[in-house]
Formats: structure tokens, C-alpha cells, sequence
């Protein structure tokens, strides 16, 4: 059969990857073209198109790009018609992957979709859409399938793929880690600021001003596999702060401490059981714009999942030096470390247990023979 699969983020390659695998176990002749990234690429299939072309963050990023993307859209519905794959299958990525839904329905292919556009967040009008232009809808998290039942849409919840993710990866030895990576022997504190460079621009100034606050801890920056290090180096002024590209699970997995930018880092974060905090900040215009039409309480999938806040969110003037060291000094004390580590545990019993892409990839196939 011939797939046809379409990511355009970081988190969206992992989880396609995974997704790939387990499709070309179940089938064995499967042909994939996608868009996507590395890992993607390294699972095996055809590369049309690298996220790294894709990736525009906030709404005044996207107007800039306009005619950028609208010459994706274009392009990637003349791949598709050319292939003329057996089915079509969506991760997340919305304001891309339901345009080319719509017009892929139309056309009479099959339409699946794994990791459900975030319409629960905002927007939930486009649930229309995604009933009229999606077959099949795969989710993630528990909450989404309640959500999707309240319009009478009857999605497949399959668990979270993040937990395969984490628990396949190959243990590392944190001795020849520190040692590779020229690291002290103090305790870390990962930085991850993102993987979009107006993202990491906002974010990565403001925590690394947390490094002269806390000398007793080695400061990280988790590079993302999007960026390379000439970006991040016009930030590093301080000879103790490490940078290491492309290992932010190995990172976490020693982790003591964590700032991280929201998005699925968040849950990678408390997967890895290192307590964070949350931040996040954007353009003053295009947070005016989020702040009306963003209709949920939290940013964090881990606060959203657990309905509380958990771990500690700073929201765009709330992210200052401040209030970031402030958290910083709690997170790292012991009452605030263990209720965190408690939330922790429930978050992941509501996750549910491995085997969400096998899960995924076993009712696609099956679907198609």
C-alpha cells in the first residue's frame, strides 16, 4: 500500500517515525512518501519536504510567509496526485494539514488523522471541518475523546506515543555523557527554549540570566535538531554554559532541574520526571490575538491533562528575570520537588501504557485491506 504522511514539527517527525515503523511491520511493502524531518527520513520512505521549510510561529510570522506557504500547499497537492497514495495520514500541524485535508477529501482519497489539531485549545468551530474532511481521527490525550463526543465525532484514543518514545530509547551512561559533553559534576539544569528561532530569540535570553543566580548547577541548552549551533551561540556569553545538540532526551534523563518552553517539551519534561517550569512568550500582538481566542486554562499539556496546575506556568510578562528566579529557587527545594513527583506519577496513570503508534498503525493498515 502506498502512505502518504504529512508532519510539519519537531514532536510531529518523532512521532511520525514512530508511526512508520510500526506500519511497515504490519505491512511489509508499504510505501511512504512524507514531510517531515530526520528521523523520519531514517525510518526509511521518500523526503518531499524538510519542517525546517515549514516551521513559522505566531500569527504576525505567518502573514510575513504567506506566500511561502500558500506555494506549499500548492506543491504538496500536486505530490500527492501524482503518488496517488492509498490513504493520507495527518500529524497534528492544523493550519497546513486541514487545507490539504479539505481538498484530499474532495478528491476521493482517504483521510486519517494522528494527533488531533489542538481545536479543544481554540477554534473549536473547525470540528466541522475535521468531520466532514477526516475519515479517521487517532488521540493522544484522555481528555480529547470527551471532547470529541460533545459533537458527536467518534475519535480512537490510542494513548500518548511520548511513552514508547521514552521508554525504547537506549539508557546512557551519565559518567561518559558529562564527559563527552565536558559538563561539571554539578547538578543540571536543562534549558529548552524551543525549536523556532523567534521562540528561542524570546525564551533562551531570559533563562540564561538565571546562570550567575545559581552557580551551584550546570546550565544546559538542549539544542533542537532544527537549529544549528551558530544560531544559539550568539546567546552564550558565559563560558559555564553548556550547549548539546539534538540529545535533549539523554539530557532530561540526568536532569535535575528543567525551564522549558511550552509545547510537548513540557510532557517530555514530566515524563522524565524533572521538575520545570513552564514558560512561554510571544509577539505583543499575536499574544493579544492567543488571549482571545484561546479558550483553555493552562499552556501546559501537563497542567491541561491533570486540570491544575501542577507545575508552575510564566506567561509572557510573567516570564521575567524575577518571577523566573523566584520559581527556580522553589523547584528546587525538596515539599515543592515531591508534590511535583506526585502529580507526576498521576499524569502518566491518565496517559495510559505503551503502544500508541502500534495501536495507531495497526487500525490504519488494517483499514486499507
Amino acid at each position: 500500500m502506498k502512505y502518504y504522511i504529512i508532519a510539519g514539527e519537531a514532536s510531529g517527525d518523532l512521532h511520525a517515525s514512530n508511526l512508520m515503523k510500526e506500519i511497515y511491520k504490519k505491512d511489509t511493502t508499504a510505501e511512504i512518501h512524507f514531510w517531515g524531518g530526520d528521523l523520519m527520513q531514517k525510518t526509511g520512505g521518500t523526503l518531499i519536504k524538510h519542517y525546517k521549510e515549514l516551521s513559522f510561529m505566531g500569527f504576525i510570522e505567518v502573514l510575513l510567509n504567506i506566500g511561502t506557504i500558500f506555494k506549499n500547499i500548492a506543491f504538496c497537492k500536486e505530490n500527492i496526485a501524482a503518488f496517488k497514495p492509498d490513504v493520507i495520514i495527518f500529524i497534528d500541524y492544523s493550519g497546513f494539514n486541514l487545507r490539504i485535508a479539505k481538498w484530499a477529501k474532495k478528491q476521493g482519497f482517504k483521510t486519517n488523522y494522528y494527533i488531533s489539531p489542538q481545536v479543544w485549545a481554540s477554534r473549536a468551530g473547525r470540528v466541522k471541518k475535521i468531520k466532514r474532511d477526516i475519515d479517521k481521527m487517532f488521540v493522544i490525550l484522555p481528555f480529547e475523546k470527551e471532547f470529541y463526543n460533545k459533537y458527536n465525532y467518534d475519535v480512537t484514543f490510542v494513548g500518548h506515543p511520548l511513552i514508547d518514545a521514552i521508554a525504547n530509547r537506549k539508557p546512557i551512561d551519565e559518567k561518559e555523557f558529562r564527559k563527552k559533553y565536558q559538563l561539571n559534576d554539578k547538578p543540571i539544569i536543562a534549558l529548552l527554549p524551543g525549536s523556532r528561532k523567534q521562540e528561542i530569540t524570546k525564551m533562551l535570553s531570559v533563562m540564561l540570566k538565571m546562570v550567575p543566580k545559581f552557580s551551584d548547577y550546570q546550565f544546559v541548552i538542549a539544542g533542537a535538531p532544527s537549529q544549528d549551533f551558530d544560531f544559539y551561540k550568539t546567546f552564550i556569553k558565559d563560558q559555564t554554559i553548556a550547549f548539546i545538540p539534538n540529545k535533549t532526551y539523554d539530557l532530561l534523563s540526568i536532569s535535575y532541574a528543567a525551564l522549558v518552553t511550552s509545547g510537548t517539551a513540557t510532557l517530555e519534561t514530566a515524563l522524565f520526571k524533572v521538575p520545570q517550569i513552564v514558560c512561554y512568550k510571544g509577539s505583543n500582538i499575536s499574544y493579544q490575538i492567543a488571549k482571545r481566542i484561546i479558550t483553555i486554562k493552562f499552556i501546559s499539556l501537563v497542567n491541561l491533562i491533570l486540570d491544575r496546575e501542577a507545575v508552575t506556568e510564566l506567561i509572557q510578562n510573567d516570564f521575567n528575570e524575577n518571577r523566573l528566579e523566584k520559581e527556580l529557587q522553589l523547584i528546587l527545594q525538596d515539599q515543592k520537588r515531591a508534590e511535583i513527583f506526585d502529580a507526576y506519577y498521576e499524569l502518566e496513570i491518565k496517559l495510559g501504557g505503551q503502544g500508541a503508534s502500534k495501536k495507531a498503525a495497526a487500525f490504519i493498515v488494517e483499514n486499507l485491506t
